[in-house]
């Protein structure tokens, strides 16, 4: 193990997020304009692609990392019959979901039980597909719809919040079962999907469309909020979700929902909208 992961170890975890989270959404300029050019420079942040080009222009920190994309920047795959990438990034790991299992890197795997917290939501997962997309801090941040579906439930999971990074992947058991992460449940035509937004180290915080800010509040217990009835439809390609600084989305799917694309690999880099998965 690194020094640094095993560093985390020990780390107020979310003392320091929450340090993080008062500096992201700093309007004092001094601060907010060091954050931005120092993340624009280093990650060599491509801002020609962003709705507002002028990095000068954002009130705060916070609001460049999760800002919008020029019209046209993504678009979906044209085949209607594909799921779609949920975010900028690169692939962490994808594949089969084998007897529950979840791979994480080499010697490292976890439940689905234990990622969503909760035995029975894991069932109709036991043999399905699984695509784990680790943003960094130069990409989007704000995660869409594979396919389209009908909000059922979202699950706030209390934990840890590790780095997301290579290194932590390979080096801590079960990352992202023990990070804090926000379970975003679906009923779509081909039966259940789930979509994870897993918090991290120095991350400040999940929001949804439909509710607004998630994460904070740390959660100390697992908690729900149910949407039956409430007729919360997202389309294929929309916006679900965005992540106060760089972590990761993964996208649970059902045996026999769909096929992943030929030739999805680990660190390979991917875009919004390209094809994840085919139907049929």
């Amino acid at each position: 193990m690194s020094p640094i992961t095993a560093l985390t170890y020990v780390l107020p975890h979310r003392l320091l997020s929450s340090l993080a989270r008062r500096l992201a959404y700093s309007t004092n300029p001094s601060i907010k304009q060091w954050l931005i050019d120092t993340v624009t420079r280093k990650f060599g942040v491509d801002l020609s692609e962003a709705a507002e080009p002028d990095p000068n222009a954002y009130p705060s920190f916070n609001a460049f990392f999760t800002r919008a994309l020029k019209p046209g920047a993504r678009v979906p795959d044209p085949d209607p019959n594909a799921l779609l990438m949920p975010a900028d990034g690169h692939i962490s790991q994808c594949g089969e979901i084998v007897d529950g299992r979840i791979f994480q890197a080499k010697g490292q795997s976890y439940t689905a039980a234990e990622l969503l917290g909760d035995e029975e939501a894991a069932k109709p997962y036991a043999d399905g597909l699984f695509a784990t997309v680790y943003l960094s801090p130069r990409d989007y941040h704000r995660v869409h719809m594979p396919w389209t579906g009908t909000l059922r439930e979202t699950v706030h999971v209390p934990g840890r919040l590790f780095s997301v990074g290579t290194a932590a992947v390979a080096d801590v058991p079960r990352l992202f079962a023990r990070n804090e992460r926000l379970v975003c449940h679906f009923d779509t035509e081909f039966g259940p999907m789930a979509s994870v937004m897993v918090g991290a180290l120095l991350v400040s915080g999940v929001e949804t469309v439909w509710s607004g800010v998630e994460i904070p509040a740390y959660a100390d217990r697992i908690t729900s909020k149910d949407y039956r009835g409430k007729g919360i439809v997202l389309e294929r390609f929309a916006e679900m979700a965005r992540f106060n600084y760089g972590s990761t989305v993964i996208v649970l799917l059902p045996k026999g929902a769909a096929s992943l694309a030929p030739g999805l690999a680990a660190e390979q880099p991917v875009r919004l909208g390209q094809r994840l998965a085919l139907r049929g």
